[in-house]
């Protein structure tokens, strides 16, 4: 073999091999990148589930101060020698009842309506992980078809 021909098909070699690790340097920053989403994709889920807790120790906290409420109407209707369960009193208790629900109901929806965007994002981290894993897979290959091309190519200008 002639020392030109040794030193074109080395350098097909090293372009080959150059190739090949471009190829694989740019799967393992992919794969990088899906192993960074799918952290994001975790940390969201968790912040979902902290929100639902939050609302719901929220509700806890406001149906709490809504019976002492409650309770401070009823014992203000006793002291004046109103009878709490009938007429006017009774009306005032139920709409005072009626408010606390609904702003219990209020927190709750708040509380899933935040954990539901947590959610989301977090769906949108796990596509983005999908998307970077076959980034990965395609570098590799493209990497390795690459220099199939080149030796191939150069081979046939020998």
């Amino acid at each position: 073999m002639a020392p030109a021909t040794a030193l074109i098909i080395g350098g097909l070699g090293l372009q080959a091999f150059g190739t090949v690790s471009q190829g694989l340097a740019a799967a393992q920053q992919a794969k990088a990148q899906a192993a960074m989403a799918e952290f994001n994709a975790k940390v969201a889920e968790q912040q979902a589930q902290a929100k639902r807790n939050a609302a719901r120790f929220q509700q806890e906290r406001q149906a709490k101060a809504g019976e002492r409420v409650r309770s401070g109407l009823q014992a203000q209707f006793g002291a004046s020698g109103g009878v709490p369960s009938e007429g006017i009193p009774l009306l005032i208790e139920a709409e005072q009842v009626a408010e606390n629900e609904l702003e219990n109901l209020l927190i709750g929806q708040e509380g899933e309506v935040q954990a539901q965007r947590s959610e989301s994002q977090a769906a949108g981290f796990r596509l983005q992980s999908s998307i970077f894993k076959q980034r990965a897979s395609n570098a590799r290959i493209g990497g390795f078809i690459g220099a199939g091309s080149s030796l191939l190519t150069g081979f046939g200008k020998l």
